[in-house]
């Protein structure tokens, strides 16, 4: 039995959609059954929360490999999920971390995602470390300025990445969940474009039907905006201003070949992700011009 957690979340349901393609027996932790309601029907629900250590157990129960996506900044969550996999018994853990704790020094959000990644380790369950890049569906942040605005703040300029569609790091931790041999991996997963924002923008703004334009951030405060347009927490503030400053420097780009070969097929394009989401990017409130 394999249990699903973040199910709800960009990852998450890309994953359960393809478990349930594959026919695999798999449960879901979910805290609130009602964002869980297009999810297959088939997926066995469990309602419990990561914060809470006496709601695991049922979740866990008969469960030998867990997909662990963990919220927020702090290590309780990830500290709960283990405690939880060593009771049940779970013998391999798939981690959905992240490619900043390869920097050197480490950025604050890699040190984040290194801390829990230590914490599964000393588990001793067997574990696989995804490592993914910038998200294509990051491109969903752009979306209050453009519905306003017809606008992209755009925060690292020349600054290149390979951004990589959740369906992929799905594809790869559906793999590792399903095969012998990828315990004790650490997989870094890339898309196979590098782009700058404003690159992303214009495929953006082909597949949408209008036009958009770039705005560089003037402020920190506009470039925190720019990734989480409703606020953030000082510290993951903080963070999110040192990767796009990371960022920004980093006009080269990095991308793995991990996707390919691991899944024997090139990643997903930005092109292809911006074509099945155009219509969300086509609904304007500032009176432009509508695709």
């Amino acid at each position: 039995m394999i249990l699903v957690t973040g199910a709800t979340g960009n990852v998450g349901r890309e994953l359960v959609r393809q478990l349930d393609e594959t026919g695999a027996p798999f449960r879901i932790l979910i805290r609130d059954p009602a964002r869980a309601a297009s999810l297959p029907e088939r997926a066995e629900r469990v309602v419990a929360d990561l914060n809470d250590p006496a709601t695991l157990p049922p979740a866990f129960a008969g469960v030998d490999r867990l997909f662990l996506l963990t919220p927020g900044i702090g290590l309780d969550h990830t500290r709960h999920a283990v405690a939880a996999a060593q009771s049940a018994g779970v013998r391999h853990i798939v981690h959905l971390s992240s490619f900043n704790v390869l920097g050197d020094p480490m950025p604050a959000m890699g040190r984040w995602h290194h801390e829990r990644e230590q914490a599964i380790r000393a588990s001793g369950v067997p574990a696989t470390f995804l490592r993914p890049g910038g998200f294509m569906t990051n491109a969903f942040d752009w979306l209050p300025t453009i519905r306003q605005a017809g606008y992209v703040l755009d925060p690292v300029g020349p600054g290149r990445y390979a951004p990589i569609d959740p369906a992929d790091i799905a594809a790869v931790a559906a793999l590792a969940l399903s095969e012998d041999g990828h315990a004790g991996q650490e997989y870094v997963v890339t898309g196979e474009e590098l782009f700058t924002i404003a690159e992303q923008v214009k495929i953006l703004a082909a597949a949408a039907g209008r036009d958009l334009a770039i705005r560089e951030v003037a402020t920190a405060e506009e470039a925190v905006a720019s990734r989480f347009p409703n606020g953030a927490p000082p510290a993951l503030a903080e963070a999110i201003i040192e990767g796009f400053h990371l960022m920004r420097a980093d006009t080269a780009g990095f991308r793995t070949d991990t996707v390919e070969r691991l899944l024997q097929r090139k990643p997903r394009t930005f092109a292809a992700w911006c074509a099945r989401n155009a219509d969300a990017f086509r609904t304007t409130g500032y009176g432009g011009e509508r695709g």
